[in-house]
């Protein structure tokens, strides 16, 4: 299933809209923010996906019966630019477990590449709710290889992919590689074009060099 959040009228666009404008992005700040907004946006969104309990509350008149979420989140997400939004999510999400994965490109001679992970830190997700988050969804092939090395060992109740622009190609290519059922994926926006360099056509650039600066 894919929820395009961006379909409907909402101040999600006006984030995206700054986040993909070549004048804003001179702000690093204020791009950070906004995929940190962005990231509480879809917290919002996905809650209403998840598992609640009842639970009595103490209040200071009474006693008051409450729906509240389960403790079985697991936030997971791609270093380095995934930091801003994975730290919306965790403003709601704020009692979930984390997991963090390292991974870059490897590129050959020929300038092709492959997705390398050489990193991971992450509680089990053993029967909880996934939230693995990415800015940006591109070949999907290191959401992917993110997802995998994260499930090696355990199965996660359902995975929420969360990013905030997806390539048409990238949503194919994790719908022909994950079993239907177990798996949403919730976009910003999705863009039409995939260059042969795996770059978003128009996208907004590289996420994590606007966030934290140029690397080498």
């Amino acid at each position: 299933m894919v929820r395009n959040l961006g379909e409907t009228n909402s101040v999600l666009n006006k984030f995206i809209s700054e986040l993909r404008d070549a004048n804003v992005q001179n702000d690093k700040f204020r791009f950070r923010k906004n995929l940190e907004r962005i990231g509480e946006i879809f917290a919002y969104e996905i809650s209403k996906e998840l598992e609640f309990e009842q639970k009595e509350i103490t209040t200071p008149l009474g006693m008051s019966e409450m729906l509240v979420m389960k403790d079985n989140i697991v936030l997971a997400t791609v270093l380095r630019a995934g930091l801003p939004l994975h730290q919306g999510l965790l403003n709601f999400f704020d009692q979930a477990q984390n997991a963090f994965i390292g991974s870059y490109r490897k590129y050959h001679k020929d300038n092709t590449f492959e997705i390398k992970s050489e990193y991971i830190s992450s509680p089990s997700v053993e029967d909880k709710f996934l939230i693995l988050s990415d800015p940006m969804l591109a070949s999907g092939s290191s959401m992917l290889l993110a997802y995998k090395d994260l499930t090696r060992e355990n199965d996660p109740k359902h995975l929420h992919l969360v990013t905030v622009i997806a390539a048409k190609e990238g949503i194919e290519y994790i719908q022909d590689n994950l079993p239907e059922g177990k798996y949403t994926i919730w976009a910003g926006a999705i863009d039409q074009e995939l260059t042969a360099k795996s770059y978003i056509v128009p996208g907004l650039g590289d996420a994590g060099d606007l966030a934290f600066g140029d690397k080498n």
